[in-house]
Formats: C-alpha cells, sequence, structure tokens
C-alpha cells in the first residue's frame, strides 16, 4: 500500500496540467491513498469532475468560513483506490470518515451550512475536548483542514496546518488552538488502542536540518518545540518516517517561495511530514525489535519529479529568459506499507463524495420525468399553435406585408413587397405544413420542420435585420462606402455601411479630442510647436469630401501621433533609473509592500536573482532600497 500527501496549491490548476483530467492527476501519483492539502475549492465551487474519478472514493471538506479572505481558502480532500465501493475487504477503503476533528461538523451535513448559533449550542461528542468552548471548536474546523478516514489498521489524518506570520498575533493564537486540540483528538484515538498515521502540510519545519540557514531564532519558535516534543526522540509517541528513513539527508525540501524563485537553488523547507504512532500488526509472545515502522514501512521519501525547477530550465543569472514554471510549490511525499492484512468486508462511508446530492446530482423519480414531460409538451404545442395561427390561418399577404415590415425586414415601408419572393415563401411554408400532422388548432411538426417556416415576403434572414438596429458596430463597417440609391433597400442591414449622421458625429468627437490633446498641460513643447500653423484642421478638405469614410485627415494623424509621442518622452525623462544591486551589478527589480503596517503600498529595490544560499555567489544578494520621490524623500 502507498500512501501520498500533496500540498497541490490549488486543484483547479493542477487537474488542468494533466489535460483537465482528475482521473490523470490520480493515476500519475501511483498511490492507493491520496491525500491533498490547499484545494482552494468553496462548497459552492464543488462539482463531480473536481472531486470524482472512476476507480476513486472521495472525501473533502472546505471552508465554511467568508471572513479575512478565507473563502475558497485552504481545504483538502482524501482519495482512496478501490475496486469495490461496496462489500470490500480493501484496506484503502476506510470503515469510518469524519471531517474535521472537533465532531461537530457532522451536524453541517444536516443542515447543509453552517449555522453558527446552532452548532455552538449543541455538544460535541468527541472524547477528550471537553475543555474547549464550542464556538473554539467550530472555529478551527470551519477552515476545512482535516479529513480523518479510519482504516481499521490505523486512523488516517489529512491536515493542512495554518500558517501564521511572526507579528500576526490572531492567526498565532489560531494555530496554537488549532495544534492543541488536534492532539487531543490524537490522544483519544491512542487510549483506544488505535494506530494514527498523520499525513500533510503542517508548516512546521521541525529541525534545523529541515530548514534553509536557519536564524538565531528558530530553536526559539513555539510551533517547532511542540512538533519535536511529538516526535519519539524527545519522548513523543509519533514517529519522523522521512527522518528515520534518512537521518542526515541535507537539502531534503518539499517547499519553497514562489516570489523569490528560490527553488532554483533548492533554498526550502521540509513542512510536509508523514507521521506514524503506534505498535505492529503481528502478534507475538516477543515483541521486542517490533514497531510499526520497522516491520510495515518499506520506503518514505520526497517524489522530487514533480518539482518545478527542472534540470535542463535556463537559469535566469545566465542572462535566459524568465521561465514560468507550472505546477504546486510543494513536492508530495510518499510511504510504502507492507504486511498489512485485509479487512472484513465493508461499504464506503456516508461521508465520501458519491453520496453528497450537490456533487452526485440528485437521482429522479419516474412520477417527476413524466410530469416535467407532459408540461414541457403543453408548452411546446402552445407555441407551434400559435406560430401557424399566425403564419397560415391569418396568412393574408397584406398583414405579412405589416408584420414584417414592422420587424424591419422592410427597411422603406413605402416601397412594395418582392411578390416572387412571397410566392416563393408560401410554397415552401405549405410543403412544411403539409409535411405535419394537424390535430384541431394544433400543428405539431419537429424542430428541424419549423425551422424551414420563411416569413413572408422576407428571403433574408432575420439574424442581419436584428443586428441594423444594434449600436455596436464592425470595424469594417466604418470603411464602407453609402449605398447607391439604386440599391434595393429590402432586408439591407445598416451593419455594412456608415450613414452621413454618422461621419458628422465621428468629426464632432475627432474635433473635441483634438481640442482636448490641445489643451493638456502635459505637454513638454507648447502647442503652437506642436501642431503647424498654430490650428487643427478637423474638417475634411475639399478633395477628400468625396469619400464618406475619410472623417480623419492626414494632418489630424500627423498631430494625434506628434502628440503621443511628446508625452512619450515626458514620461521617459521623469522616470528615475533603475538601482543596480551592489553584489552583480546588475538591474534591480521593483517589488511593492502588500502587508499591513505603516510600508503598505510603498515600492522598493532588490536584486532580481533568485534567493539562495548566502554563501552561493550566484545566487541573490543582499541589496536592498527604497524608491523615493523627485525631492529625495520617502514615498
Amino acid at each position: 500500500m502507498k500512501i501520498v500527501t500533496y500540498n497541490v496549491n490549488g486543484l483547479r490548476p493542477r487537474i488542468a496540467q494533466h489535460g483537465g483530467s482528475l482521473l490523470k492527476l490520480l493515476n500519475s501519483l501511483e498511490a492507493d491513498i491520496i491525500c491533498f492539502q490547499e484545494t482552494k475549492l468553496s462548497r459552492e465551487e464543488v462539482t463531480a469532475d473536481l472531486i470524482m474519478a472512476e476507480g476513486y472514493e472521495s472525501f473533502f471538506s472546505c471552508t465554511y468560513t467568508s471572513g479575512r479572505g478565507r473563502l475558497g481558502y485552504s481545504g483538502v480532500a482524501t482519495f482512496c483506490r478501490v475496486n469495490s465501493a461496496f462489500s470490500s475487504n480493501e484496506v484503502a477503503l476506510p470503515v469510518v470518515a469524519e471531517e474535521g476533528f472537533t465532531g461537530l461538523l457532522e451536524h453541517c451535513r444536516v443542515v447543509n451550512s453552517i449555522k453558527k448559533d446552532f452548532l455552538i449550542g449543541v455538544s460535541s461528542k468527541v472524547d477528550g475536548l471537553e475543555g474547549f468552548t464550542n464556538e473554539d471548536l467550530l472555529k478551527v474546523d470551519c477552515e476545512g483542514r482535516c479529513i480523518i478516514t479510519d482504516h481499521g489498521h490505523f486512523v488516517l489524518f489529512n491536515i493542512y496546518g495554518p500558517r501564521a506570520e511572526c507579528d500576526d498575533t490572531e492567526r498565532i493564537e489560531f494555530k496554537l488552538t488549532f495544534f492543541k486540540i488536534l492532539q487531543k483528538r490524537w490522544e483519544s484515538y491512542f487510549r483506544q488502542g488505535k494506530r494514527v498515521v498523520v499525513v500533510g502540510d503542517l508548516n512546521i519545519a521541525p529541525y534545523a536540518i529541515d530548514r534553509c540557514e536557519a536564524g538565531p531564532d528558530f530553536e526559539k519558535n513555539q510551533f517547532r518545540k511542540w512538533l519535536r516534543s511529538l516526535l519519539v526522540d524527545h519522548g513523543g509517541p509519533f514517529v519522523d518516517v522521512f527522518r528515520i528513513k534518512h537521518p542526515q539527508r541535507k537539502d531534503a525540501y518539499t517547499c519553497w517561495s514562489v516570489a523569490s524563485g528560490a527553488e532554483e537553488f533548492n533554498f526550502g523547507s521540509r513542512i510536509d511530514h508523514i507521521l506514524v504512532a503506534g505498535p505492529c500488526l503481528h502478534q507475538s509472545d516477543n515483541m521486542d525489535g517490533h514497531n510499526f515502522v520497522a516491520c510495515h514501512i518499506s520506503a518514505c521519501d520526497i517524489m522530487t519529479q514533480y518539482k518545478r525547477w527542472k534540470p535542463d530550465n535556463i537559469p535566469r543569472q545566465k542572462g535566459g529568459r524568465n521561465i514560468k514554471l507550472e505546477g504546486s510549490d510543494h513536492a508530495p511525499v510518499y510511504v510504502s506499507l507492507q504486511d498489512i492484512p485485509d479487512l472484513s468486508e465493508h461499504n464506503t462511508p456516508s461521508l465520501a463524495a458519491r453520496y453528497v446530492p450537490k456533487v452526485r446530482g440528485v437521482q429522479q423519480t419516474i412520477v417527476s420525468l413524466l410530469s416535467k414531460r407532459q408540461v414541457n409538451a403543453q408548452v411546446k404545442g402552445q407555441s407551434v399553435s400559435q406560430l401557424c395561427d399566425e403564419n397560415i390561418k391569418k396568412g393574408s399577404c397584406d398583414d405579412n406585408d405589416e408584420r414584417i415590415s414592422q420587424e424591419g425586414c422592410i427597411s422603406d415601408s413605402s416601397s412594395a413587397p418582392n411578390h416572387s419572393a412571397i410566392q416563393e415563401s408560401q410554397h415552401a411554408n405549405s410543403s412544411v405544413v403539409a409535411n405535419a400532422a394537424v390535430s384541431g388548432n394544433i400543428v405539431v411538426m419537429s424542430k428541424s420542420e419549423r425551422r424551414k417556416l420563411i416569413p413572408l415576403g422576407c428571403t433574408k434572414s432575420n439574424k442581419k435585420a436584428r443586428h441594423s438596429n444594434s449600436i455596436q458596430r464592425t470595424l469594417g463597417s466604418y470603411f464602407q462606402k453609402k449605398p447607391s440609391p439604386d440599391v434595393d433597400g429590402d432586408c439591407y442591414s445598416s451593419e455594412m455601411s456608415l450613414s452621413q449622421a454618422d461621419i458628422g458625429s465621428r468629426e464632432t468627437e475627432s474635433s473635441v479630442l483634438i481640442q482636448e490633446l490641445n489643451s493638456s498641460e502635459e505637454l513638454l513643447v507648447h502647442p503652437r510647436n506642436s501642431f503647424p500653423n498654430n490650428e487643427i484642421n478637423v474638417s475634411p478638405s475639399t478633395k477628400d469630401q468625396k469619400d464618406a469614410n475619410a472623417w480623419t485627415t492626414e494632418n489630424d494623424k500627423h498631430n494625434v501621433a506628434l502628440f503621443e509621442w511628446n508625452r512619450i518622452q515626458q514620461l521617459m525623462s521623469k522616470r528615475k533609473s533603475v538601482p543596480l544591486c551592489i553584489g552583480h551589478g546588475e538591474p534591480c527589480v521593483a517589488r511593492v509592500v502588500k502587508k499591513e503596517g505603516p510600508n503598505l503600498g510603498r515600492k522598493f529595490y532588490v536584486c532580481r536573482r533568485a534567493e539562495g544560499p548566502s554563501s552561493n555567489p550566484e545566487a541573490r544578494c543582499n541589496y536592498f532600497k527604497w524608491e523615493t520621490s523627485e525631492a529625495g524623500q520617502k514615498r
């Protein structure tokens, strides 16, 4: 059995990378249980193509809260590859599944949404959480960060740990509460004699070897201390499977900063973990040397083939082009289990996506299906009856000509209709009606037959007639001459011509535009020097008046181009030169402060190279400079 944990940084883009197929994404990981974090799906966005795949049973949790940018944020999903969803003895198919780890979200499936007042009044049935208020429990579970699946021999936690900046006291407190409640839940399973497997992005690097250039405050971090206290080498119940298998491996990172391009130099951290607690499954009188890792774990490693930066990528510092890397900023981690016996026959738990009506759809009953068909038949019959009453039973030429004229098929109401066209239309319509089954006042015909009905007196499509009344014009319409008077006006679309009134309005607009440009204060030169003869000729010359579509003279075009060129020169002269970094003597890149505080929105310059170890001269140097105004003051 193979278990994979993968922070996908958005499930939609990862599916798109695999040809828009969720099944291809899952099969590429070649695992029996796949745990995704940071799916970034709200419950309203979850559809079958995003959460269901043939041969897999899925369990998902999305965020319920919309506060402070949390809508469509985080989210986890567990996919289990099985041969049968019912009466199965496979270990990959869980016996029980639960959303969240407080027990309160179970009620959300009943009310289909978070009703805070209702859920706060509901008592949690989870053992060991008596010391927390329901409001605290609900808060940590509303961000869709946990799915628990019980696979008989072990309980699997799919976790996406919160991220908190060092100066964000609110999120730090939230993160502390999250892991305290999570630890209480683990302890309740230990008391029941269960084995616990924890996988996911915990957003914690436990040791200095798991983080690039750990700073002086690394060891003081309270979350690292908490995680280390859970590990066996510090007296805890859990085993860090990767470090047991690779105790001295350096630069074994699973996450890299996207903004700094740190993946180019493998400058990251190991925050995606697989932790195991509990005894092995063997039954023996002498259990010395037996443990879950030694007896049941054959391999554990980072799937580096999913890293975005490949060996054949062109380094930025070598003058190569900037490459837009596709993929998540995390790499998956896998663990292979062995000697796991089968379970007794069981079915898919009720939490599975196959049982969610919004995802799977609601099955129709025979009664509802027949009732819908009856209503549709009545509506269809009424519409066909109205159509036939207008075009056949009332089908006099005079009435039809008047109706067609009102619909815009004949542009000139005084012009006589084309009687030969009317005869052709009547002949076509009569042939269609003759083939239809007539019952009383209702003429029943197929959709293809109804499309053959031609409005009397108009042999061209009404589609262009509708377009002729629209304000929107095509680009080609401004370059078409007005038709001569001898052109037939029947069914003529003004989409193909430009009237003289429109030309006049265009000339007026041009005059206003040039006047605004002439009075602009941004010109580097005086308007008298910008435009020849101190004036702008906006009216067409006598020679150009014969051509209606030449509403702008060559002189006007020259003046506008000259104005634009002067404006560009002005902007270029005002723009300050980009500073060069000290370490490499290369132009810096501009950044903007997005963090809340006194410097929010302030611009600064840093070295444009990718972040890397300080010992690597090819990596980013420490150059930093704030952008200043013309007066030399900080913005």
